[in-house]
């Protein structure tokens, strides 16, 4: 038998079943699944397809999707379905419903989008940059050369001799500025990773907004200024702040930024180490050194500056153990 003949063969065969199943869904279930199903008799037309000549699988193929479209208007006027196989009676409907938990955004998120949002607001474009690093980027285009101390503070997890993962969201800067000229003002999040021994305050893995704006006169109470600007728009008019002279390879002068956490229980005297300040960020002009490795004019200054997620989300949210953050424990996450 051709495969047209089987075409019509089928089509007079389902007429005459569908005829004695109209009063009975369960044979019509049966009789949906008998042609429409997965392996059902139409799906047989369609692997049968591959024994047609090619020039005839057209007109073919037009006449087995004709075919089902027919037996399915057919099913159709009984509102059925291929997956209906219970009557609306057969549904208890004083049991109560499923309850299904809405998701999450993840509190890292969510805080790197808000921060994003704040310095968005005031001009600086977002670059990301890769977690997969060289030296030169890494290292030695921020004024961090080989045998340099500064290596030893940074803990590197190292993937063969010429690659890394890198340490500090600053590489993205050396990128960016290889292929921009000033004025720039960006900000580049992302993940870090150190080697680093994992505790109440530290991991191995953390985020960080690098930020980074390159002009003319750019001075260090600018920098000052748009630090304080983003801790008053994100933890409001009357969080406290301080600024402590501190070293960078990349920056000079550099400063850190603490937040002033409190002292009113045990949890802010460890995490604190006693003194009621916890540090979000490094800061301060970027060094010239650095400018001469992306071939930028003497002439240009320009400040940088990291702040780390993490330490921000501790703060926000009163998080007492930054290992809560990646423990993916649905109970701590269901509260943001």
């Amino acid at each position: 038998m051709s495969l047209l003949n089987k075409i019509n063969s089928t089509q007079k065969k389902f007429l005459s079943e569908l005829s004695s199943a109209t009063d009975d869904s369960s044979k019509l279930n049966d009789l949906y699944n008998k042609y429409l199903g997965r392996k059902g008799l139409v799906s047989d037309l369609f692997s049968d397809l591959s024994t047609v000549e090619s020039k005839d699988k057209p007109m073919v193929g037009q006449k087995i999707n004709l075919l089902r479209n027919s037996i399915q208007k057919s099913f159709d006027q009984f509102n059925l379905t291929k997956n209906k196989t219970n009557n609306s009676s057969d549904i208890d409907f004083t049991l109560p419903g499923n309850h299904f938990f809405e998701g999450n955004i993840h509190p890292i998120t969510k805080v790197l989008n808000d921060i994003s949002d704040i310095f968005k607001s005031i001009g600086f474009s977002v670059f990301s940059g890769n977690e997969i690093e060289d030296e030169f980027y890494n290292f030695e285009a921020l004024n961090i050369p080989k045998h340099h101390p500064a290596r030893d503070m940074q803990d590197t997890y190292y993937l063969n001799n010429e690659k890394l993962l890198r340490t500090h969201t600053s590489a993205s800067q050396i990128h960016f500025m290889e292929n921009n000229t000033p004025p720039v003002k960006i900000i580049s999040p992302g993940r870090v990773y150190r080697n680093e021994d994992i505790s109440v305050r530290s991991y191995c893995l953390f985020h960080q907004i690098e930020g980074l704006y390159v002009d003319t006169n750019v001075s260090f109470s600018d920098l000052k200024g748009v630090m304080e600007y983003f801790s008053k728009q994100y933890f409001g008019q009357d969080v406290k702040v301080r600024f402590r002279p501190s070293y960078f390879p990349f920056t000079e002068p550099s400063a850190e930024m603490d937040i002033y956490w409190g002292l009113e229980s045990e949890s802010d005297y460890r995490i604190t180490k006693g003194t009621g300040w916890l540090e979000i960020l490094g800061c301060g002009m970027v060094d010239p050194e650095v400018f001469k490795a992306v071939k930028y004019d003497s002439s240009v200054t320009g400040y940088a500056f990291g702040i780390g997620i993490e330490r921000i989300a501790m703060l926000k949210y009163g998080i007492t153990d930054i290992r809560l953050l990646y423990e993916g424990d649905i109970r701590f996450l269901r509260q943001f």
